[in-house]
């Protein structure tokens, strides 16, 4: 019979996984991350008393986790956004059930909204990789981020201009790159 953790483990540690990942774009230190999270979940989930759901728990003890450690590096650092190089990341992430030329054309597209989507501010980010990368529903980002869901409406839809308007001076480049 599995214990509680593995269930939780077994259902979302791929989602828990990849959204540290996006967030901290490093393997290794997502890894680190995501071990704490479990050190809190662990000692946490005691207390746990079902007002929301266990993912969107789950994911809010992440969110807390990673930006704890954000604020560690900006101590360190002085500038959190030397952090965000979303073209430095080392890895490439692709599914091995796409055909290589649709792989191909599905890695530079994804290149380019990782280019695109550092332009967006921390919080756009967060919903970005919530609602399209994680497919959360708003009102489950909002409760990950403790938001009201006006305010993820609004800094959505906020992110989804910058992410066009790059995504289109992107493609304009690239055609007269092309010509």
């Amino acid at each position: 019979m599995k214990t509680t953790f593995e269930d939780l483990y077994d259902k979302y540690h791929q989602d828990l996984f990849q959204y540290i990942f996006y967030l901290v774009k490093d393997k290794a230190q997502a890894e680190d991350l995501i071990q704490e999270v479990y050190i809190k979940v662990l000692s946490a989930y005691s207390s746990f008393n079902g007002d929301s759901a266990e993912k969107t728990w789950l994911f809010s003890i992440a969110r807390h986790t990673t930006f704890d450690y954000f604020r560690k590096l900006k101590r360190k650092r002085m500038k959190i956004q030397d952090f965000f190089n979303w073209e430095d990341d080392g890895e490439k992430l692709t599914s091995t059930m796409e055909e290589p030329e649709d792989s191909i054309l599905h890695n530079d597209e994804m290149h380019q909204v990782y280019h695109c989507l550092d332009q967006c501010t921390v919080d756009q980010k967060q919903v970005v990789i919530l609602r399209y990368i994680q497919e959360f529903s708003i009102k489950e980002t909002a409760e990950i981020l403790k938001w009201s869901t006006s305010k993820v409406k609004t800094t959505q839809h906020r992110a989804l201009k910058v992410l066009q308007t790059c995504m289109m001076t992107s493609s304009e480049k690239e055609d007269v790159n092309h010509e």
